[in-house]
């Protein structure tokens, strides 16, 4: 929070009213919803219940390469335009996942039988293309997604091969902001490795700008001491934290194998706490800039039973819980009167507000990078 200061006439009543929060809660959008493959009443309240829940988005699956360019030369940029679209329209962050992913069977079969030399000239037109045709339109890309895990193109070409993608990148669109992301960290099982690779980069003078972590390989619930102390090993490198994939229950959990498995109330239950437990200690933490679910409705979401909204699109109870959250406690709406100097100060969430004074109406940001805003009806 930081301090919004509004100077009036002495005695004016002052209406200070939250529109957006600069904290990312998002999600990601599936390519059906911009695809096609979604009916239109399925469309229409999948945007309506995004923008009723979201400020910030990521790409599911439409920007990842093996699903642009399954075929050789054939490269699908309609989705990802639609969905640019889309964010545009409605002034929605939106993460690009992800340019490269280097497990093994996420490489399409034409690249991996192409010869060394080939194979490098194709990574840099796949950089290029991408940089170029998208250049200032996403917020922040991932890089090369899940590399302490495996990294097809760095066993083929050598470890210089990630900071080369990251200036290709970064010399048709010098303001892309490019991050790490892995899984596995939040839980604590691999945070040593991941903090050596990440300082092993930009060490090498890998020009990376923040620091992304899955949220979703844990069972029904989390750790919350392992999370924490995860997020505080990781803002010891200095770079913004993002947690990029986010489901409760998670991917070892039993419903990733029993797919239309129904909870019951009490876990209905048991998941609304936990999301809510989860969301408290990454909000509070200065390095984490924002939290994207990993779906959030049952007909598009990866783990169904993880989703805020059922098929059928009624409310789960963590879609109450979460909507509470952050449209309630987290949320300033405040009505005050200016003192005898004409002054009066607030404490507010940092985001973009409306303040009312009278007949007159003014918008104002409210940043973390400033701490405090000053709006003026003097």
């Amino acid at each position: 929070m930081g301090d919004l200061t509004i100077k009036a006439e002495p005695g004016a009543e002052v209406h200070v009213e939250q529109l957006r929060h600069e904290f990312w809660f998002g999600a990601a959008l599936s390519s059906g919803a911009f695809g096609g493959r979604m009916s239109d009443e399925d469309q229409r309240k999948y945007k309506e219940t995004f923008l009723a829940n979201f400020n910030a988005a990521v790409t599911e699956n439409a920007l990842k390469w093996h699903d642009m360019e399954r075929e050789q030369g054939r490269v699908n940029y309609a989705t990802v335009d639609a969905i640019l679209a889309w964010t545009d329209q409605h002034e929605i962050p939106l993460r690009g996942h992800n340019i490269f992913w280097g497990i093994p069977n996420r490489v399409q079969k034409w690249l991996k039988a192409m010869d060394d030399a080939t194979l490098r000239e194709t990574l840099k037109a796949r950089a290029l293309d991408i940089g170029q045709r998208y250049r200032g339109r996403f917020a922040e890309y991932d890089l090369n997604n899940e590399m302490i895990h495996a990294n097809y193109y760095e066993g083929r070409l050598g470890p210089g091969i990630t900071k080369q993608m990251a200036d290709w990148i970064k010399q048709v669109d010098p303001g892309a902001k490019l991050f790490f992301n892995d899984y596995d960290i939040l839980t604590g099982n691999r945070l040593d490795d991941y903090i050596k690779h990440i300082r092993g980069l930009l060490e090498q003078g890998t020009p990376m700008a923040g620091i992304g972590v899955q949220g979703h390989l844990h069972g029904e619930t989390f750790d919350p001491k392992a999370l924490q102390n995860a997020l505080n090993e990781l803002a010891k490198i200095g770079l913004p934290i993002c947690i990029t994939e986010f489901n409760i229950p998670g991917q070892h959990s039993v419903y990733m194998k029993e797919r239309n498995l129904k909870l019951t109330p009490a876990q209905e239950q048991a998941k609304a706490k936990a999301i809510t437990d989860y969301y408290r200690i990454c909000f509070a933490h200065p390095a984490v800039k924002g939290i994207l679910m990993w779906g959030f409705w049952e007909g598009a979401n990866w783990i169904r039973q993880s989703s805020l909204y059922r098929r059928d699109w009624t409310p789960t109870p963590a879609a109450d819980a979460y909507r509470d959250l952050i449209f309630k406690k987290w949320w300033t709406n405040s009505k005050v009167k200016a003192d005898a100097n004409g002054q009066c100060c607030i404490r507010a969430f940092y985001g973009k507000y409306t303040v009312t004074c009278g007949t007159q109406t003014k918008e104002v940001l409210l940043s973390k990078d400033k701490g405090q805003a000053t709006v003026n009806f003097e």
